[in-house]
């Protein structure tokens, strides 16, 4: 009698399956991390064909945010070619001194005490937005330069474009590592950078969809590099 119950037990639940709820639950998860990966795919072949630009143009600003002396480097060059008047270091460690970060960089003195601002309120790339757009009003500067590492470029431009009005950015992705070619599939570090940044990006696209931005209705616009970064007209 209870083999015969239990062999009837088990026709009955392989007639009626996995609840639908279930199945529906296991279709979602499967649909999400269908979706993710093959987001993370697309932000990692998009970050691995950044590349520096030869020529920027010019701007009225060029703003940095810290993170290596490679992007500091990059952003002082492209000071003393001019390509902007003014530049911002956003993000600078508070024990970190104004000479330290001109020697570090080579730049010169003059040069530096002239036309360098230095941001130590930023905490993250959140908080580089924000005091960038400050600096950016305060100086009636309608155009800027965006200096930061490749991989960091998609963020910060995301949050930039959040934060600013009725500008005109033009990003300059500082290439250490090549990533172009696949080659951050080969590489453990590449795709922990990769991953760690993607789901940073998600969670920016996220709050930058949900919270309101301050640009209201003349947002800020990125231009590539060349395409005549004049300032903005009103």
């Amino acid at each position: 009698m209870r083999g015969t119950s239990a062999r009837g037990f088990e026709r009955e639940t392989g007639r009626r399956g996995l609840p639908a709820t279930f199945r529906v639950a296991i279709i979602v998860v499967l649909c999400l991390g269908f979706v993710f990966s093959g987001g993370f795919l697309v932000f990692a072949t998009h970050v691995g064909r950044l590349e520096t630009p030869s020529d920027p143009g010019s701007a009225d600003a060029i703003i940095v945010l810290t993170g290596g002396f490679a992007r500091l480097d990059a952003a002082v060059q492209l000071l003393q070619e001019g390509r902007g008047q003014r530049l911002l270091i956003s993000g600078v460690n508070p024990v970190a001194r104004p000479l330290d970060i001109q020697r570090a960089t080579g730049a010169n003195e003059d040069l530096f005490a002239c036309c360098v601002d230095i941001d130590r309120d930023a905490l993250d790339t959140i908080g580089n937005a924000a005091e960038s757009a400050k600096w950016l009003e305060q100086n009636a500067f309608r155009s800027a330069i965006v200096v930061t590492n490749n991989y960091h470029m998609p963020r910060s431009l995301l949050e930039m474009s959040h934060a600013l009005q009725n500008a005109r950015l033009t990003p300059y992705p500082v290439v250490t590592n090549r990533l172009d070619g696949g080659q951050w599939l080969a590489s453990r570090n590449a795709l922990r950078v990769l991953f760690t940044e993607y789901t940073k990006y998600l969670a920016a696209l996220a709050r930058t969809t949900v919270m309101p931005s301050r640009s209201g209705d003349v947002p800020a616009v990125i231009v590539e590099a060349g395409a005549g970064n004049g300032p903005v007209e009103r």
